[in-house]
């Protein structure tokens, strides 16, 4: 699959502010501090569409782009790439903190059209106690509504060692209770995955089309 098109669409807090069309969406959620941005940015191939920052939890709002897509049969099909707010960044309230559950509560239940939630984890760290409700969460959630699946992305593979990678890897699927195929490495230096992952996005685009 290769990306013709990305551009910032629009922001959004409640169900109401959501893009109009209905499209197939890919959802990225993770830790704030996880690499979200720079990940979408290399998926893209867009240098500065997700903003990143050193400060981590800067995303707080729900940010969907517009992606126009062509497959590996030529077919072009579009698409929403939603960008997430992290989770699990200690300076934030209890207030905000039951803001962002409430919002991605809102946003599981409330999007129409298939979904596809791309939890990321950082490949050097087991998995904290939000990470694997996060990840229980999205399983439940997946298994009663059709269109939607989950998978995993490890992000910062180029941290580590190539033989410590699948030790790591093997580690975070056996935490998260996934199977490893649910599990992609990823790195943004080392243009690592960024094929695999869009090959999984054409799985699904294809599915529901």
């Amino acid at each position: 699959m290769k990306i013709k098109q990305a551009q910032y669409l629009l922001t959004a807090v409640r169900a109401n502010q959501y893009p109009e069309q209905v499209l197939p969406a890919v959802s990225f959620c993770g830790r704030s501090n996880v690499g979200k941005s720079s990940l979408i940015n290399a998926l893209l191939n867009r240098r500065n569409l997700a903003r990143t920052s050193a400060q981590p939890g800067k995303t707080r709002t729900i940010n969907f782009f517009a992606v126009e897509s062509s497959l590996a049969d030529e077919t072009l099909t579009d698409w929403y790439l939603v960008d997430l707010p992290g989770y699990g960044y200690a300076k934030v309230s209890k207030q905000e903190r039951d803001a962002w559950r409430l919002m991605i509560d809102e946003y599981l239940q409330g999007w129409p059209g298939p979904n596809l939630f791309l939890q990321l984890v950082d490949i050097r760290h087991e998995p904290s106690a939000l990470d694997k409700q996060m990840w229980q969460y999205l399983q439940s959630f997946c298994q009663t509504r059709p269109g939607a699946e989950c998978r995993l992305v490890a992000t910062k593979a180029d941290k580590i060692s190539k033989g410590a990678r699948e030790r790591q890897l093997a580690m975070i699927a056996k935490t998260l209770g996934a199977p490893r195929s649910l599990l992609l490495p990823f790195s943004v230096p080392a243009h690592l995955g960024r094929d695999e992952l869009l090959n999984w996005l054409e799985d699904f685009l294809r599915q529901n089309a």
